[in-house]
């Protein structure tokens, strides 16, 4: 064996090694999502009942939770899919105005 595929197998492992991790890493952040989804489930209807033991729905207060709750997970789950308001294009376009501003002063 030479050491130019030596190298090239070093490097596919590498390769491997780093997608194994980022892939890992994405199924986490997906199951952290899931969890936060389930707890903020659990938490609405502990609270929906509390407020329909206390006043029979006449103040639906329990309805700022769920609010709250919505935004919250609705910003984690842009990020754990992301989704950006922002396309990559813009991004690039961007940084490159930036970088030809900060050239230019």
């Amino acid at each position: 064996m030479d050491l130019k595929h030596k190298v090239s197998q070093d490097s596919d492992i590498s390769q491997q090694t780093l997608a194994l991790e980022k892939a890992k890493k994405k199924v986490r952040r997906i199951k952290d999502f899931y969890r936060s989804l389930t707890s903020a489930a659990f938490t609405i209807l502990i609270v929906g009942s509390v407020n329909y033991y206390l006043n029979k729905w006449s103040h639906p207060w329990f309805l700022w939770v769920v609010f709250g709750l919505s935004i919250s997970l609705f910003f984690k789950a842009l990020k754990v899919y992301d989704i950006s308001v922002f396309s990559k294009d813009w991004e690039e376009r961007k940084i490159k105005e930036y970088m030809d501003k900060d050239k230019f002063n």
